[in-house]
């Protein structure tokens, strides 16, 4: 699985224009400084690094997975060029825990006599591990960053997370059955005038006047707004071709930017 997603995200990587590119780049690198600038605080503060190492011993497993599922969602929001419905943002002490996390899983992985020592020396242990090796990026100014001294330590940390959440999934944090749209996504969406006849909502199965203003979802697909709005108010997906609108649901997200992310490697295929 690992192997798989590192392969579709390069793949979608590779149909992206010289510009999509460069715009891609600055923002996985402004994104990058700040978990490092924030990472390297919380390691060099004894208090937050307490509080936080305390909020991720109080987090059941399903709560854990959350928290790094909502890091990997704002990971495939850069990827997908797509911005993140205000639900699903990542408060800043859930920032703070996701990133220790991702260093004490690391650590356990590579460095593990390090967390054999007691509470007490853990801080200086992974900042010694922090800022020696583990996620040692360059911090050269934007002009001088090249596309794969950004993009490759990112690509490993998205696929990291994913096999993350995979693991962890076994916590039962994953939802089924179906999800409402986000509420900034249907206010989002435009209303359009019916300008020709023979055109039906596949909701109620009645014809569409012309000249009626209707509702128009990203697919293309009409219906009537007091058909739509309920419908979106129990699924994200449209009636005709289960096209998926965005959610709040943090899961859900994941799966729905993924298949864009599929869609777009297929592309170059």
């Amino acid at each position: 699985m690992e192997e798989t997603s590192t392969s579709v995200i390069m793949a979608a990587l590779s149909t992206l224009t010289p510009s999509q590119f460069s715009d891609l780049t600055h923002s996985i690198l402004s994104t990058t400084l700040h978990h490092h600038r924030r990472l390297a605080f919380l390691l060099s503060s004894p208090t937050l690094f307490s509080l936080t190492l305390h909020h991720l011993h109080n987090l059941s497993l399903p709560q854990k997975t959350l928290l790094i599922a909502r890091h990997l969602l704002s990971f495939l929001h850069l990827l997908t060029a797509t911005s993140p419905p205000l639900s699903t943002a990542t408060r800043q002490r859930d920032l703070d825990a996701a990133l220790l996390l991702l260093l004490l899983c690391e650590t356990h992985n590579h460095n593990s006599h390090a967390l054999e020592a007691p509470f007490s020396q853990w801080r200086v242990n992974l900042s010694t591990i922090f800022s020696d090796s583990l996620l040692a990026l360059s911090f050269a100014p934007f002009g001088s960053c090249t596309g794969s001294t950004v993009l490759i330590p990112f690509v490993e940390t998205v696929t990291r997370c994913w096999r993350l959440v995979g693991a962890l999934e076994c916590g039962g944090v994953k939802e089924s059955g179906e999800v409402a749209a986000s509420a900034t996504a249907v206010v989002a969406l435009p209303s359009v005038e019916v300008r020709a006849g023979g055109i039906e909502c596949a909701i109620c199965r009645e014809e569409m006047t012309i000249g009626r203003d209707v509702c128009e979802l990203p697919c293309q697909h009409l219906f009537h707004w007091v058909c739509i709005l309920p419908w979106l108010g129990k699924r994200n997906t449209c009636p005709c071709c289960r096209f998926r609108l965005p959610s709040d649901d943090v899961v859900g997200e994941i799966e729905r930017l993924w298949e864009i992310l599929v869609k777009t490697a297929a592309k170059d295929s």
